[in-house]
């Protein structure tokens, strides 16, 4: 799975709801709906992200990045 975040146009923040329909009908498993920020994270299957972007209201969709940092105790690279 590759977590994923999604930007809502301006014009599509009063039908949100509709939005997060049609993602979730895009194979997305929606994690969080930011309202105020129009933004909607989740997971999708890898491979899948292309398909998000056909939905209505979508603007951007953004793979997100993650990092992890060694523990206190690792030897320092």
């Amino acid at each position: 799975m590759t977590d994923v975040s999604v930007t809502v146009d301006d014009r599509h923040l009063a039908a949100l709801d509709g939005v997060v329909q049609g993602l979730r009908a895009r194979g997305m498993r929606v994690d969080q709906v930011l309202d105020g920020l129009g933004i909607i994270t989740g997971s999708v299957p890898s491979g899948t992200l292309g398909a998000l972007t056909g939905v209505a209201g979508v603007l951007s969709v953004d793979e997100q990045l993650t990092h992890r940092l060694a523990p206190p105790d690792a030897p320092v690279q």
